[in-house]
C-alpha cells in the first residue's frame, strides 16, 4: 500500500569535478549532521574509476547543502603513502565517526582491482572519532578482521544509543589470496568503545554470491536493520537485495531475506518515525538513477510501502556498455547515501559522471502523504 511519496525542493553539487577538486573525480560520499544543524560530507578524490589513489576528503555546510566549505584531506600525511576512502556517521552523543578502507600503494596509477584472482588489493579497515564536527579527528585505529581477506566497505559504522560499534564489511579475494569465503556479509562489533571486536555473519548467501556497499541502522525500536547489494561473485548477474534484522543488539541475526528490489548499492537511514528509509542505484530499468524506499521491516518482509525514483541519471554507464557488476569502471553514478535534516527534509548525495556536470550531486526531498 502506498501511504506516501517524495516531493522534490532542491537539488545541486557539493562540489563539481575540476572546480573544487583539482581536477580529480569524486566518489563515495556520506553525510551526518551536527548537534546545531551543521551538514557534513565525507566523499573521496580519485584520478581516476579504478586507480589506487583515493583521498578522503571533508565539506560542510551550514544551509542545508545549498553552499559548501571544503575543508580538505582529512589525513593529508597518507596521500603518498596509502589509498583511503572514509564514511562519516553520528552517533547520538554528538561525536562523529569514520569508517575507513586504507590500502597501499606501492606504484603511482596503480589499480586496486586484479581481473584474475577477482580480488581487491589487500587492504585494511580501521576507525577514527571526532569530538569537534569533524574538525579534528583521533588517530585511526585498526578493526581486526575475522579471516584473512581483504574488505569491501563503504558503508558507515553504526553507533547505538547503548554506545555499541557496528562496522559491515563484505570479504573478498586480495591480489594473493584467492579462497576467500565471498558469500556472506560479516559485521564487527564492539561493547568496550573500539578496544576489542568481535565478528558475525551478518547476511548470509548462496554459493557463487558475494555482497557489496552494505549498511546497517539502528530502528527507533532498538532493532538493527542490514542490507547489501547482492551480486553473482563473477561479477555478471544481478540478485534481489538482501537484508536481515537483528533483535538481540547484534548478536544474532534473522535469516537473510529478499528487499525485493533489484538494485545495485544500498544504504539506509532511520526514520523519526520508526520506519527506515532503503536508498539504491537503478541502472537496469528505463530510468536510471537513484530510488527512496521507505520500509517498516519484519524479520521476514522489508515492508516496502513506497518506492520511487528520486534522482534521474541521463543514462546508466558512460559509455552505453552494461550495467553489470563487472562494468564498474564505466558507471556514470553512485554510492547514493541519505541523510534526515531537522527540518524533515531528506539530503540524498551520489556521485555522477553525467555528460553536464559531475562531482558529488545531492537532491533533497520531503516525505509527504
Amino acid at each position: 500500500m502506498i501511504t506516501v511519496r517524495f516531493e522534490k525542493t532542491d537539488e545541486g553539487f557539493v562540489c563539481r569535478n575540476g572546480a573544487d577538486t583539482e581536477g580529480q573525480i569524486t566518489c563515495g560520499p556520506r553525510t551526518a549532521l551536527t548537534r546545531d544543524g551543521q551538514l557534513l560530507c565525507t566523499y573521496g578524490l580519485v584520478s581516476k574509476l579504478g586507480i589506487n589513489d583515493f583521498v578522503g576528503v571533508l565539506s560542510r555546510s551550514n544551509d542545508g547543502g545549498r553552499t559548501w566549505t571544503h575543508d580538505g584531506p582529512m589525513w593529508p600525511q597518507w596521500r603518498e603513502q596509502y589509498s583511503h576512502h572514509a564514511a562519516i556517521s553520528a552517533a547520538s552523543t554528538g561525536e562523529h565517526y569514520c569508517l575507513i578502507m586504507r590500502t597501499p600503494i606501492d606504484e603511482p596509477g596503480e589499480p586496486f582491482w586484479c581481473e584474475s584472482s577477482a580480488g581487491l588489493k589487500q587492504n585494511e579497515l580501521l576507525w577514527s572519532r571526532s569530538t569537534d564536527d569533524g574538525r579534528h579527528w583521533s588517530p585511526p585505529r585498526v578493526i581486526p578482521l575475522h579471516a584473512p581477506c581483504s574488505v569491501e566497505a563503504p558503508g558507515t559504522m553504526c553507533i547505538t544509543r547503548r554506545g555499541d560499534f557496528f562496522a559491515p564489511y563484505a570479504p573478498y579475494n586480495s591480489f594473493d589470496i584467492t579462497n576467500v569465503k565471498r558469500n556472506h556479509v560479516v559485521v564487527a562489533r564492539s561493547g568496550d568503545g573500539g578496544r576489542t571486536w568481535s565478528h558475525t555473519s551478518m547476511l548470509g548467501f548462496d554459493e557463487g554470491c558475494g555482497g557489496a556497499e552494505s549498511w546497517v541502522i539502528e530502528l527507533a525500536d532498538d532493532r538493527l536493520l542490514a542490507t547489501s547489494w547482492r551480486m553473482s561473485t563473477d561479477g555478471k548477474r544481478d540478485h534481489p537485495n538482501a537484508f536481515a534484522i537483528s533483535e538481540d543488539g547484534g548478536h544474532t541475526w534473522q535469516p537473510t531475506g529478499s528487499t525485493a528490489t533489484m538494485g545495485q548499492s544500498t544504504a539506509l537511514t532511520t526514520l523519526p518515525d520508526g520506519r527506515a528509509l532503503f536508498i539504491y542505484n537503478d541502472r537496469k530499468s528505463d530510468r536510471p538513477g537513484v530510488r527512496a524506499a521507505v520500509c517498516r521491516p519484519t524479520a521476514t518482509d522489508f515492508g516496502i510501502e513506497h518506492d520511487q525514483l528520486v534522482w534521474a541519471a541521463a543514462k546508466p554507464t558512460q559509455s552505453d556498455s552494461s550495467s553489470e557488476h563487472a562494468e564498474w569502471t564505466d558507471f556514470s553514478f553512485g554510492e547514493p547515501s541519505a541523510t534526515v535534516l531537522p527540518d524533515q527534509t531528506l539530503f540524498v548525495a551520489l556521485w555522477s559522471l553525467q555528460q553536464d556536470a559531475g562531482g558529488i550531486a545531492y537532491v533533497k526531498v520531503k516525505i509527504v502523504p
